[in-house]
C-alpha cells in the first residue's frame, strides 16, 4: 500500500460549489476510484487550499491512472472540477494536483 498527499488551490469564490459537488459525488466516479485500487480517500479544505489523502492498494499505479483517465464519466467530473481549481506554481511538470512528500507516519 502507498499513501499519497496532494494539494491544489481553489479559485476564489468556488468553495461552496466545490463542496456541494463533493457532498454528492457521482456514483460512477466513486466506482472507478475503487476499481483503480484507491481507498481511504479524503479531501480537506482550508483558506482556498485543498489537501487530498488516499491509499493506493494496487500493484500497477500507472495502469490504474490510465484506466481512470480514460473513463468517460470521470472525464466529465474533471471537466466540472478543473475550472474551479488552480494548480500550485511549484508542482512537477505534468501534475495537476501537486504531490507532497511524506515526512512522518504513525500507525
Amino acid at each position: 500500500m502507498q499513501r499519497f498527499g496532494m494539494m491544489i488551490r481553489l479559485k476564489a469564490g468556488s468553495a461552496s460549489t466545490y463542496k456541494r459537488y463533493h457532498a454528492a459525488v457521482w456514483p460512477e466516479v466513486l466506482d472507478k476510484i475503487l476499481e483503480c485500487n484507491i481507498r481511504n480517500y479524503s479531501i480537506y479544505f482550508k483558506d482556498d487550499l485543498l489537501f487530498s489523502y488516499f491509499e493506493y492498494h494496487g500493484c500497477d499505479l500507472k495502469s490504474d491512472w490510465k484506466k481512470m483517465d480514460s473513463h468517460a464519466k470521470t472525464q466529465e467530473w474533471w471537466a466540472v472540477m478543473q475550472p474551479m481549481q488552480e494548480p500550485l506554481p511549484k508542482r512537477k511538470e505534468g501534475e495537476w494536483w501537486a504531490e507532497m512528500e511524506e515526512v512522518f507516519h504513525l500507525d
